[in-house]
């Protein structure tokens, strides 16, 4: 049933808004049963509320399906109005082959650029806190070696004793030294601060770790020397702002962040396990996740102190640089199994200030740097740039040249063929329009060879119907003979040639001819025999006044009485005239052969003469076969030619076969088809009416012939005696 009636659909097909797609059909046919199932829910919203709501997710779902279907249908319909011309499409094949592999590239350029300069942020500062732990190793180690001479030398070990071989350097001033020597225990330095207390795990020689002791972070090595009683040295700094004021005074603002007190530090982390997510970077306050997890079940951390400040920009690309890494600690109370992750550094600065400080064992082989850099960024600049330039030019060539070539189809479905490409250049697409501009002359050619040859046809169907009625239509039969006569043209025109031609009731000519080669001119050169022979048959031979050689012409010196009616008409002389006409009217390379015979009733008897032609058979009532041989050429070829003649005579039902080498002559992978096989089928039928016989000739010679094309005329004359 017809939903939507033909005028409609045929003016939505019209506009382009008839669907065409399966999803176009889907997503109208979606969208409907959700506009139904929307409106069953308002209607039933408030007298079946249950129903409702249930439809309520239907409606969902199918508003999403119909979203989703509708977004592809118009996917398609902008891919296919974007993407027809040429241009657009190599356009967005630049895109995605050009510009978005450079935009992509310069992006994680920019963010590899952004995470190496962050990572070189921090660290600068973990390399400053490993430096300055170094430090506090070298001298802790001069300092647990001098002690242990003092003690070996039997000196009390105290905080005198210690504090004589503390360096005098101001930073030392911030450092607590402990030492446990057996069960005495000695601390020295900054005061205020609670002493060290002996660490809850053995100590090794070498040991620097940043250590949790007391809820705060330090700086803390040791050195264990052994002897009779192990000597443990401890030198202690506390990791704070004063620090990292030193550490931040040429690179930025370090803040660094720790643990909420009271929360609960997670255990067994090791490094690698250890995932830092920054939250926040506004100066708030972080959370730190380990494998995806908040870190001790929610551990928090807050900022303990800011040092430093952020330089000024250098320019407008002198962006700021926030990168976080985490400080692995070791708790001094624990039994000291491996580190944790117990604090965050935040570290804020500049591209110019890292930059200064990569660069800086370079002096002023920076500003050659500079260039370089600057340098090689205008130089892929200006690729990129050329690039981009030549993809316009390449493009806009191309799409020029389809559009020139689309137009000049517009131009061919018209039937302008005269229409030509301008070609300005020398690459393929101008080959391709050269190609074009050929096909179309080509094809101008060929149109106008085709209205010649449709010209020259209907010629040669005028040609076919005058030389239709040169052949007897109606033969007028003797009393005792009767004939029968067929020409098949292998072209539109035959260049064969039959006729009968009754001169009284008991006289006949029967003229059989074949003309070299095919088509009009041969057509016509057997119009100008068949005239000739019936103008001198039925008007008669001129006579000679004196006696002259047969087919003499007026320039040999001889006078023709054309008033003067000859009483006999002679095949031979009928040859000679004819010869001597073609010879004189017509080329060198024009020539026929023609057999020419007349028939006398009364005697049954038939005069023939042969201008080159095949001979023809005389079949006998009992089946004997004799050939109507003669000498002679052909007709039209050499000049003043005598033509002998010969005589047979008939009997009752015997039966004379002309015919041209159109019959005899047709090959196939067996050979000729043959006088023999064409005298043996005549003579099985000889009994047949002439038209039958005739037929089943024609027919064996087309078997014989096959799919191929009929090689020449075939004309096939019988005649029999009655």
């Amino acid at each position: 049933m017809q939903l939507i009636p033909l005028e409609i659909e045929g003016k939505l097909r019209d506009k382009g808004l008839w669907p065409q797609s399966w999803a176009a059909r889907a997503a109208l046919y979606v969208l409907s049963i959700d506009l139904l199932a929307f409106a069953l829910r308002l209607a039933t919203s408030r007298w079946l509320p249950k129903v409702s709501t249930s439809l309520a997710g239907w409606v969902t779902f199918l508003t999403f399906l119909a979203t989703v279907l509708y977004a592809v249908v118009g996917f398609r319909w902008l891919k296919k109005q974007l993407l027809w011309r040429l241009r657009n499409r190599l356009i967005v094949t630049y895109v995605f082959i050009g510009v978005i592999p450079v935009f992509l590239l310069v992006m994680i350029s920019l963010i590899t650029l952004y995470l190496l300069a962050g990572q070189f942020a921090s660290f600068v500062v973990t390399s400053e806190i490993n430096s300055h732990l170094h430090s506090m190793m070298a001298s802790n180690h001069a300092i647990t070696h001098q002690l242990a001479n003092t003690l070996e030398r039997g000196a009390r070990l105290d905080e005198q004793s210690i504090d004589a071989l503390r360096p005098r350097h101001r930073e030392w001033s911030r450092r607590q030294i402990c030492a446990w020597y057996g069960k005495s225990v000695a601390c020295s330095g900054s005061s205020g601060a609670p002493a060290i207390n002996e660490a809850a795990f053995p100590l090794k020689d070498g040991f620097q770790e940043i250590i949790r002791d007391h809820d705060s972070l330090y700086l803390r090595t040791a050195s264990v020397v052994e002897g009779p009683q192990t000597l443990h040295v401890v030198s202690s700094e506390p990791l704070d702002k004063i620090l990292m004021q030193n550490i931040a005074a040429d690179l930025g603002e370090i803040t660094l962040y720790e643990p909420v007190k009271g929360s609960t530090p997670s255990s067994g982390n090791r490094p690698s396990d250890t995932t830092v997510v920054v939250v926040n970077q506004n100066r708030q306050d972080l959370l730190i996740k380990e494998d995806g997890a908040v870190m001790g079940g929610g551990r928090q951390l807050e900022p303990a102190f800011t040092a430093g400040a952020i330089p000024a920009a250098a320019n407008g690309l002198d962006h700021e640089i926030t990168f976080g890494t985490p400080l692995l600690t070791v708790d001094w109370a624990s039994n000291g199994k491996g580190q944790q992750l117990g604090a965050l550094v935040r570290v804020q600065t500049r591209l110019s200030v890292l930059y200064a400080r990569l660069f800086a064992a370079l002096g002023d082989a920076t500003k050659g740097v500079e260039y370089i850099l600057l340098s090689i960024a205008i130089v892929f600049g200006i690729i990129e740039l050329t690039a981009l330039f030549i993809g316009a030019r390449l493009t806009r060539s191309i799409t020029f040249a389809v559009a020139q070539l689309y137009e000049a189809t517009e131009h061919v479905n018209r039937a302008e063929f005269s229409h030509r490409i301008q070609v300005k250049s020398t690459d393929q697409l101008a080959t391709l329009a050269n190609s074009f501009n050929s096909m179309t002359t080509s094809l101008e050619k060929l149109l106008q060879e085709q209205k010649e040859k449709q010209r020259l046809e209907n010629e040669l169907v005028i040609a076919q119907e005058v030389q239709a009625q040169l052949f007897p239509k109606e033969i007028a039969q003797l009393e005792s003979l009767e004939v029968h006569g067929f020409c098949r043209p292998a072209r539109t025109v035959s260049g064969d040639y039959y006729d009968f031609l009754a001169l009284n009731s008991d006289k006949m000519i029967l003229a059989v001819g074949d003309v070299s080669g095919k088509g009009i001119s041969a057509a016509l050169l057997m119009a100008t025999i068949h005239s000739a022979v019936r103008a001198y048959s039925i008007e008669g031979i001129p006579l000679l006044r004196e006696p002259a050689v047969v087919g003499a012409t007026a320039g040999s010196g001889m006078m023709l009485a054309s008033d003067v009616k000859g009483a006999e008409i002679s095949p031979a002389h009928l040859l000679g005239l004819l010869n001597n006409q073609l010879y004189e009217s017509t080329p060198e390379a024009k020539y026929a052969t023609l057999f020419l015979g007349m028939y006398d009733g009364a005697s049954r008897r038939l005069i023939y003469a042969n201008g080159g032609h095949l001979a023809p058979v005389l079949i006998t009532k009992g089946g004997a076969v004799q050939p109507l041989t003669t000498s002679g050429t052909v007709v039209g070829l050499l000049e003043n030619i005598e033509y002998p003649e010969a005589s047979v005579q008939f009997h009752p039902d015997d039966l004379i076969v002309a015919y041209s080498d159109g019959v005899t002559e047709p090959e196939n992978d067996y050979g000729e088809f043959g006088e023999e096989r064409l005298i043996e089928m005549v003579r099985e039928n000889r009994h047949l009416p002439l038209a039958r016989i005739t037929e089943i000739v024609v027919a064996a010679v087309e078997d014989w012939i096959g799919d191929k094309e009929q090689p020449d005329d075939i004309t096939l004359v019988l005649a029999r005696a009655r």
